[in-house]
């Protein structure tokens, strides 16, 4: 995609990757069928994480920069699926909801296609290209943790529209998270067109985006969300403080890694929301996604703003004890004891 690739190295504040211990990710469980339909636009991604056993700064020669032309020889692969569509949608299931993933795979994506069957998410509107792999990520971390990345958007260009049949049961949200530009703004107007409403969420995407461009799409959304130096960015390029883009979108969510989140809105609300406390910190990478997955199952089943933040809160705790996004894994029970133990309420899931 243009700009970075976040799907993999998205936490709530800093961005790191780590390395992806492999454990068997049993089925999840079915959905309910009282629930509407949550519609996931982003980008699916095969990560590989390589390990480099020395330091960078070892192989390269400061003078040669301008020249430079190095192999490392890796000790190490991993192969991860990512990306923000599959990491929002995995948590969403978990959370016994409905996603419906609108993107798009490559040549080599029934490994991905046949992943997300395991897992009862659809693939019914992911588009398959014949002619391109599947986008992919590659991480070389070296000894001192600094890192290679190479990005490659393969198909991501190619997800569908959204549309709907006549008697289709239609969604009352969605979520646009970073991928193809086009695709991006694309998936925004339709939702708008067909009274879906959206959370926008452009994430690494935003330089990529022209400030006109960016400033539609907020006018598109009803709920803004990113890091506090998103947000800040988001300002910048669209030339808005906080109270406008608030006449644009309704409600607009700043995450702040351990220290929580802030929900403000059009009618003056300042909802802060405590982070929940992990029982270990081993990898913040998919902290991002999984809170977005909380908050959105929250809007859709017409929770408050503060219970859809601390929904999203106790979602990312999951994800940051495991290393990659969508290692994780818990029960409606054990969610809803660490929700209520955090923040001394029922969670009505």
């Amino acid at each position: 995609m243009e700009g970075s690739h976040r799907g993999r190295v998205r936490s709530l504040g800093k961005r790191v990757y780590r390395k992806v211990s492999r454990v068997r990710i049993p089925p999840l469980p079915p959905t309910k069928n009282n629930n509407m339909p949550i519609l996931v636009s982003g980008s699916l991604v095969y990560d590989h994480i390589m390990d480099f056993p020395d330091r960078f700064k070892n192989h390269i020669l400061p003078d040669s920069i301008h020249i430079l032309n190095v192999c490392f020889t890796v000790d190490k692969l991993e192969k991860s699926k990512g990306g923000t569509a599959g990491n929002i949608a995995y948590n969403i299931k978990l959370l016994s909801g409905s996603p419906i993933i609108v993107s798009s795979v490559g040549q080599d994506g029934g490994e991905y296609l046949k992943y997300l069957s395991h897992i009862k998410i659809s693939g019914d509107r992911i588009e398959t290209d014949k002619k391109l792999f599947t986008a992919s990520c590659y991480i070389t971390t070296d000894l001192d943790d600094n890192q290679i990345t190479a990005f490659y958007n393969g198909a991501l260009g190619s997800a569908p529209e959204i549309k709907f049949r006549k008697k289709e049961e239609k969604p009352r949200w969605a979520i646009i998270s970073p991928t193809k530009i086009s695709v991006m703004l694309k998936h925004l107007s339709q939702c708008a067109g067909l009274g879906v409403k959206t959370i926008f969420d452009p994430g690494q995407q935003i330089p990529a985006f022209t400030d006109s461009e960016l400033r539609k799409a907020i006018n598109q959304a009803n709920v803004l969300v990113g890091n506090d130096y998103e947000i800040k960015m988001i300002q910048k390029r669209a030339g808005w403080d906080k109270k406008e883009i608030l006449k644009r979108a309704e409600t607009l969510v700043t995450t702040y890694s351990e220290r929580g989140s802030r929900i403000e809105t059009r009618d003056r609300q300042e909802i802060l929301v405590e982070a929940c406390r992990p029982k270990k910190i081993e990898d913040p990478t998919g902290a991002g996604d999984a809170y977005r997955a909380g908050f959105l199952v929250g809007l859709d089943k017409g929770y408050n703003l503060r219970m859809c933040g601390r929904l999203g809160s106790v979602a990312a705790s999951y994800a940051i004890e495991k290393y990659g996004t969508q290692e994780h894994h818990f029960s409606l029970t054990e969610f809803k004891k660490r929700y209520q133990a955090s923040y001394r309420e029922d969670a009505r899931l």
